[in-house]
């Protein structure tokens, strides 16, 4: 096979010195903890969101509508307890910040480097979480939000670019997949201060402030953070720099082949230029549909109805309060154990591979979940909580499937895939359009839930088959594959290469 061969061809000439360095290790888990911010966030808000003194402070009608249906006992009316949009205003209120910070990120992060762009992502967010700890009114809480969103677009931006080009080729998936495994750490250091804190009257309060915490150790820590090779070839055309950082980072002199990759990747960037412009150019077109087509395809896996509203989906289903945070810290743990077990095997067995398994793990997930409600609907008229036990086992199924595959995947194959010259741009274009479409879910469940029931599992169950089969037909294999040398498998993909093979039309 063309693209096989491809592959294996980008391998031979390998980059030099593959081994990890403990100066690499050390620079990659601080950055990474860009991604405990993102975690935390997503952990927390959901968390809060079942808290009855937040509710009752800040959401009166949704608070009040809970305790009537408590008393009342109306379990149909569980789908549509959280169907507020005020409510939902504050959970995605951050993407609308986050998806203007990424775009402002991109220019900072390529005329400046990555480094610039972690620390500002790391202040935001230490804002954010001292203004959402001490809000006296919504308006006060929104506003914090919008900061964390500020942290999280320059964070999510730069994070997973400094990541897969610090690593090492043959180590790249798994120190990329660290920025996921992140993510899951920050989420669930979330839930088990949910749970702890939602014994206290004011719980809330320290749970959001708690996120102070990894933005502090970001913010301080990326002072101390190296530029990557990469970004100081571009930032500063200073071949002599670049090389002696390539020699610290892979820890040995032989680094010749890859700094020739990075001075001719560098040759084709041109910093004065529309970079986005340069983007839509036809050249470009694989990396510009993978840019779109990943970060849409991770949102509508339907992790978002597990990641934000899985203590709101287990009172669905029966849960109180403190047994839904419970359950949302089990799934917690699965999400970063399978996380973990992903960064193991997927420089071994390939990103396409784990994709494949993922998708078909989360999709009988998703469907016997929505059986299992839509099942218990017709013969109870509610969720009994002995239905309760089996869709948490299998929300534990489908977020293992999720943390080997779209989860860390979803991070790392886009920051993989683009040419330096426009890696910085496309990057920002990924982070946005998962704003856009997080934010969109994020607006979008709580009706759904109460419109569709059953039927919302069915309808991410569906996607979830176009993007298991889109990703094994349009999809290259980047296993071991050099970051500057990946740009060579579209050339060489059975779809792509009829557009990359032809030339600009002036």
């Amino acid at each position: 096979m063309v693209e096989e061969e491809a592959r294996k061809e980008a391998m031979a000439k390998s980059e030099s010195g593959g081994k990890i360095t403990y100066f690499v290790v050390a620079s990659c888990v601080m950055a990474a903890m860009g991604g405990v911010l993102f975690g935390y966030d997503i952990g927390v808000s959901g968390g809060v969101m079942s808290m009855g003194p937040f509710l009752k402070r800040f959401f009166p009608k949704v608070y009040k509508l809970q305790e009537e249906d408590r008393r009342r006992r109306n379990i149909n009316n569980h789908y549509c307890l959280f169907n507020s949009q005020l409510l939902t205003s504050f959970t995605s209120s951050l993407y609308v910040s986050g998806f203007i910070a990424t775009l402002l990120a991109s220019s900072v992060t390529r005329s400046w480097g990555r480094k610039p762009s972690i620390f500002l992502g790391g202040v935001a967010f230490l804002a954010g979480a001292a203004l959402g700890g001490s809000a006296q009114n919504v308006a006060m809480l929104i506003i914090a939000r919008l900061l964390l969103g500020v942290g999280v677009g320059f964070a999510n931006q730069s994070v997973p670019l400094y990541l897969s080009e610090m690593a090492p080729a043959k180590y790249r998936g798994a120190i990329s997949n660290g920025f996921q495994l992140c993510i899951g750490i920050g989420f669930l250091s979330a839930n088990i201060i949910n749970y702890e804190t939602q014994k206290i009257k004011h719980g809330w309060r320290i749970s959001l402030a708690t996120a102070a915490i990894p933005a502090s150790i970001l913010t301080l820590g990326s002072l101390f953070l190296p530029e990557t090779p990469n970004s100081i070839i571009q930032t500063t055309g200073d071949v002599h720099k670049t090389e002696l950082m390539l020699r610290r980072v892979r820890g040995t002199n032989d680094v010749q082949d890859e700094l020739t990759d990075l001075v001719e990747a560098s040759s084709r960037s041109d910093t004065d230029s529309n970079a986005f412009a340069k983007l839509l150019q036809r050249k470009y077109r694989p990396e510009l549909v993978m840019a779109l087509a990943i970060p849409f395809f991770q949102q509508v896996t339907g992790i978002n109805v597990v990641a934000f509203y899985a203590p709101v989906l287990y009172r669905t289903v029966g849960f109180g309060e403190s047994g839904s945070l419970m359950s949302t810290l089990v799934t917690g743990i699965v999400g970063t154990t399978s996380t973990f077990l992903s960064m193991l095997v997927v420089d071994r067995i390939g990103r396409k591979t784990l994709f494949l398994i993922g998708g078909f793990q989360m999709l009988v997930s998703q469907v016997t979940i929505g059986v299992i409600i839509m099942v218990a609907d017709v013969n109870d008229g509610g969720i009994e909580e002995r239905y309760g036990y089996a869709v948490v086992v299998l929300v534990c199924v489908y977020v293992a499937g999720f943390g080997w595959s779209w989860g860390p995947l979803g991070w790392l194959v886009p920051s993989e895939i683009f040419p330096l010259e426009i890696r910085s741009v496309a990057q920002s274009v990924t982070v946005a359009v998962s704003f856009v479409f997080t934010f969109a879910v994020a607006q979008s469940v709580p009706p759904m839930l109460c419109k569709f029931r059953a039927g919302i599992f069915f309808f991410y169950g569906g996607w979830l088959v176009v993007m298991t089969v889109a990703v094994q037909l349009f999809l290259p294999e980047t296993k071991n594959v050099p970051i500057e040398k990946v740009a060579g498998l579209w050339e060489k993909h059975w779809f792509w290469r009829k557009m990359t093979s032809k030339p600009d039309i002036q």
